[in-house]
């Protein structure tokens, strides 16, 4: 294995994170899979992850010429575009994270994090974030995202990382208890 963390260059990257978004969308796999390796949730489609790519160059693990793992970096300014996310962007206005609240920070929403089966358990979860600080940290104060409570996988590897749970709701949107967690990328 090969793999390099880097960032999206061309259209043909961005197919291939849809292609593997789509196969571990809870919808398409079963729910032992979903359980044991956990899963993603949010339809991206080549528009919109083309002008965040714009916005900001989105992180990508690559095994050769092959996307095996990706962290989409989603602006606030992005709130709008994704339905079942406005109400994510709308309770980050009213939470607080240390003394302040997340909207007078300088941050981003982490807009899904993926890695390929056959790749899990090495680590490619922990580098895409650290890409992310490295390339990111500069620009942005915090790293803000929700995880489905179910998802104990994801949950665990976030905690990890270093994100911190500072809330917990239940979206009647998309029926699901669900963790607010934030990355403190000035640490």
């Amino acid at each position: 294995m090969s793999v390099i963390f880097t960032t999206i260059t061309k259209d043909e990257e961005i197919w291939q994170l849809l292609d593997l978004q789509q196969k571990n969308l809870t919808r398409n796999i079963s729910e032992n899979v979903a359980n044991d390796q956990g899963f993603v949730t949010v339809v991206h489609n080549f528009k919109l992850l083309s002008r965040m790519n714009e916005a900001y160059p989105q992180i990508i693990a690559k095994d050769g010429d092959q996307v095996v793992g990706y962290a989409l970096v989603m602006p606030e300014s992005f709130r709008n575009d994704i339905p079942v996310l406005t109400a994510m962007f709308t309770m980050l206005d009213e939470l607080e994270y240390k003394g302040k609240l997340v909207k007078d920070y300088r941050y981003y929403a982490m807009g899904q994090i993926c890695v390929a089966e056959g790749y899990r358990g090495q680590g490619l979860f922990d580098g895409l974030y650290a890409k992310h600080k490295t390339e990111l940290s500069d620009k942005f104060e915090l790293c803000v995202t929700e995880i489905a409570k179910r998802n104990t996988r994801s949950l665990a590897a976030h905690k990890r990382v270093g994100f911190e749970i500072i809330h917990e709701y239940f979206d009647t949107t998309y029926p699901e208890l669900w963790e607010v967690v934030v990355w403190d990328l000035r640490i």
